[in-house]
């Protein structure tokens, strides 16, 4: 663990102390928190909840922050349990960044189909992202999966106008297959041509994707980069193949 973050977490705990015998009568503790960090810091926390550590964790979207009581120390970095060395910050974001994949709008996806199609998975893409290029090389390896791919063009106007020319093509995957494998870009849209563009990057935005590609599995879990075949592989079989 960083000294400098073992040091901090033992000065916040001293705090801590001294912080419990200034707590107001009436209102929780938890409630006392909320509204200090509030006031401190202009942001209305999702949760508030005391850790094994004596410290409050508090949630702003998917953010992990730990304060003291009384608010006057802040902790922004991963925290480990000591005995296991688990990054329990790292869990916990996790949590937070897991999908509702049943919810997702898998009509605005690019859907391509592979043998029995069984196993499901979701991708977040720009066209002009070298890093999406090299994993859809290597899942081009994938079998019995059906790939979404919502096509987030984040990276320029270029991307927009690439991944607009790929939903309106006549055959959406081939298209994709081909500017992903090729580097053959589809035909110039009609004027008219209606596209999921904008609803996409709202959703991206919306499940905090801050970088493509990344991934969703059929349980929710994502995972960022150009993950390599056998990972993917790994993680369908811990999930059952669904």
């Amino acid at each position: 663990m960083n000294k400098w973050l073992l040091a901090a977490v033992l000065a916040v705990s001293s705090v801590l102390g001294v912080a419990n015998a200034q707590s107001k009568a009436g209102g929780s503790v938890e409630d006392e928190v909320r509204s200090r960090f509030e006031q401190r810091f202009n942001a209305k926390p999702d949760s508030v909840t005391r850790t094994p550590f004596g410290l409050w964790e508090v949630i702003v979207g998917t953010q992990v922050i730990y304060v003291d009581q009384a608010v006057n120390y802040l902790i922004s970095g991963p925290v480990y349990d000591a005995k296991t060395r688990e990054d329990l910050t790292g869990k916990k974001r996790d949590e937070l960044l897991r999908v509702d994949f049943a919810s997702l709008p898998f009509d605005q996806a690019v859907k391509i189909v592979r043998g029995d199609g069984s196993r499901r998975l979701v991708t977040f893409e720009d066209p002009n992202c070298g890093y999406c290029k090299k994993l859809y090389r290597d899942i081009a390896g994938l079998k019995n999966v059906t790939i979404y791919t919502f096509l987030y063009p984040i990276l320029s106007q270029d991307s927009f106008e690439k991944s607009k020319a790929i939903w309106c093509a006549k055959d959406r995957a081939r298209a994709w297959d081909d500017l992903m494998l090729n580097g053959k870009a589809a035909p110039a849209p009609a004027g008219d041509c209606k596209h999921p563009l904008q609803q996409n990057i709202e959703l991206g935005r919306k499940l905090d994707v801050s970088g493509t590609p990344t991934i969703v599995f059929a349980d929710g879990r994502r995972m960022p980069g150009a993950v390599p075949l056998d990972r993917i592989e790994a993680t369908f079989k811990e999930i059952g193949g669904k």
